[in-house]
């Protein structure tokens, strides 16, 4: 099931290789970094893919999902976001572990106590990054994939939560 997207056109562009090194995307065989699958420049509207992705339809829909994310992140407003952040936060009290997917699952290990207390940086980005993988996972055709790893539980809340927030049919990018 995948929603309706609305909003102006996003470009979307593949390149091999891809890396993430020193804040910028580089991409060829000699470019050194952190590989990624993919990048999203939300002021340009344009979302970079590993052109390997296109020999994996589905992991391509699903990151290609999770960027399209960034951009309906942007658009939520602070309501909205406080009250994803406030679910998190519910999550990290119970000691809720695992994630819906990879990059989500770095940004919270990366997350301490201080970070949410002062609501750093980092804690901030995991907020954007646990959002997307969840778009990811609720939108992405197959349920199940090794980087499911959220309990049940969880997952049926942050459901919930999309579809109170009406982000179950159309999408703001």
């Amino acid at each position: 099931m995948s929603p309706r997207v609305e909003g102006r056109p996003i470009a979307v562009v593949f390149r091999p290789a891809l890396k993430a090194y020193r804040g910028k995307l580089l991409s060829g065989a000699a470019a050194r970094g952190k590989e990624v699958h993919a990048a999203g420049f939300l002021r340009r509207r344009q979302i970079v893919l590993d052109v390997a992705l296109r020999d994996k339809p589905r992991e391509l829909e699903r990151i290609l999902t999770h960027e399209l994310f960034h951009f309906t992140w942007l658009r939520l407003g602070n309501p909205r976001r406080g009250s994803w952040e406030d679910l998190l936060r519910r999550e990290m009290a119970s000691r809720v572990k695992g994630e819906l997917g990879w990059s989500a699952e770095l940004a919270k290990s990366a997350v301490t106590r201080a970070d949410r207390i002062r609501r750093a940086r980092r804690w901030r980005e995991y907020l954007c990054e646990s959002f997307c993988d969840s778009a990811a996972w609720l939108f992405h055709s197959r349920s199940r994939h090794a980087e499911f790893t959220l309990p049940a539980s969880a997952r049926h809340a942050r459901r919930r939560w999309f579809a109170a927030m009406g982000l179950t049919r159309e999408i703001p990018v």
